[in-house]
């Protein structure tokens, strides 16, 4: 069974202004469904509320419904805490003010959303009680900003609403995100490498492989889809050579020696880089696993939750190859989910899951967050490329991450690796303790 647009396909849109503007109102009102709880109370909405659906002509969106920014006391911290985390999380923002009411408070808040690159519709409410301030709305059409005039009780402006949502969601300029269609053209072939461990849910197949096979059919590309077991059989009995092999990175090895050098090969973690984060920055960082020595603390982080098993790719494959190639044992701290600690300096480097079910604002900020604290930030298909001595190769069908790769190996020349670079130092040893 492939299950409808998973939330990181999602566009996601946040409603965000003062408690009891009407935040909640407008989702019920745009969604036409009772998502959130209503009431003249200040403060109803305290934890925030998702809702996915289909919004013409935009296509699936997420709604995100925030607690009001200006909640008081120890709990109303925690829930602007959260707010504010909620923005890093989205692709467009919605500030909703009461017309008329206007202040300081929805000036700061417009400057924070804009200055996080996030577009933004105000919204302002309550129309049927009151009027919006005239030289504001001028103030708004000579500054760009998307507005509507809206009075969620009774649907007044939400057509507006929606028009204004599509012209910010979809700029002409805006070309859509691919996985691989521009990698493989109508009538050729990709195989795609989907093993099934116990974390696979039974019945299911992963999202993004989900995303892959429609995406190649949709450009009339052939797509084969094989566990890693039938990959040798599969190529051996296709007439003409597949244009990219795509694998999970947990058989990255296995494959790498099935597939002839000749057929460009790459992970889906590596898409999924290029997808929804940086890849050329994540492919320096992972180059800097060669700076890392035995005792450095190395983070780990998992966007989505799962129960682990005995042979996780995070918790145990990762460690194991990473720690065989710097040749001693490393620190790992895993977190899960939105848990991320406030401070990474204890780190050296810290090695990202692909983020198939986060959106990429998302992961960018969380990108971005490392950048600022000097922290290099990869992902698994990356370091794990790395560490099996295969990322040249399987970066090869993306011209500027391989020449980054090329040019931060520069600094490792022989010896270049942490590995060559011990052995000389035990030989050294031997040799001393021999004289």
């Amino acid at each position: 069974m492939i299950r409808a647009t998973s939330k990181g396909f999602r566009l996601h849109i946040g409603f965000f202004g003062r408690r009891n503007v009407g935040k909640s109102s407008l989702l019920n009102a745009i969604t036409q469904q009772h998502v959130s709880i209503v009431s003249e109370v200040p403060g109803t909405t305290t934890d925030l509320v998702e809702k996915p659906m289909e919004l013409l002509p935009i296509g699936p969106v997420l709604f995100l419904d925030t607690a009001g920014m200006d909640d008081v006391g120890a709990l109303g911290e925690q829930r602007v805490a959260q707010t504010r985390k909620a923005i890093g999380r989205c692709d467009l923002g919605v500030l909703v003010a009461e017309a008329g009411v206007w202040g300081e408070f929805e000036e700061k808040l417009l400057a924070e959303l804009r200055a996080q690159g996030i577009p933004v519709v105000v919204v302002l409410n309550k129309v049927d009680l009151n009027r919006p301030e005239i030289d504001l709305l001028i103030r708004f059409e000579q500054a760009g900003i998307k507005y509507a005039k809206v009075a969620a009780t009774t649907g007044e402006g939400l057509e507006t609403l929606r028009t204004r949502l599509a012209e910010v969601a979809a700029p002409e300029d805006n070309e859509p995100s691919v996985i691989l269609r521009d990698l493989v053209g109508p009538q050729e072939t990709a195989v795609l490498v989907m093993p099934f461990d116990k974390e696979a849910p039974k019945g299911r197949i992963k999202q993004l492989q989900a995303q892959s096979i429609r995406e190649l059919l949709d450009g009339e590309a052939c797509c084969v889809a094989v566990k890693e077991t039938g990959l040798a059989r599969t190529l051996s009995n296709l007439m003409t050579p597949p244009q990219l092999v795509v694998t999970d990175a947990a058989v990255f090895e296995q494959v790498a020696k099935v597939t002839p050098e000749s057929i460009p090969l790459t992970a889906f973690s590596i898409l999924l880089s290029r997808l929804k984060g940086d890849l050329v920055a994540q492919t320096r960082a992972a180059v800097s696993v060669e700076r890392l020595k035995p005792g450095d603390r190395v983070l780990v982080a998992e966007s989505c939750t799962h129960h682990p098993i005995e042979e996780d790719i995070g918790r145990v494959k990762i460690p194991q190859w990473l720690q065989k190639y710097v040749g001693g044992e490393l620190k790992f701290t895993t977190v899960k989910g939105r848990d991320f600690p406030e401070d990474l300096s204890p780190y050296k480097l810290l090695i990202h899951c692909g983020a198939c079910m986060w959106n990429r604002q998302e992961m960018m900020n969380r990108i971005r967050e490392c950048d600022r604290q000097g922290v290099p930030i990869t992902n698994y298909g990356l370091v794990i490329a790395y560490s099996l001595g295969i990322l040249e190769r399987a970066l090869e069908p993306f011209p500027e991450a391989l020449a980054a790769y090329k040019e931060e190996r520069q600094q490792y020349r022989e010896p270049h690796s942490l590995r060559a670079a011990m052995q000389n130092g035990e030989e050294h040893m031997r040799f001393v303790s021999q004289a």
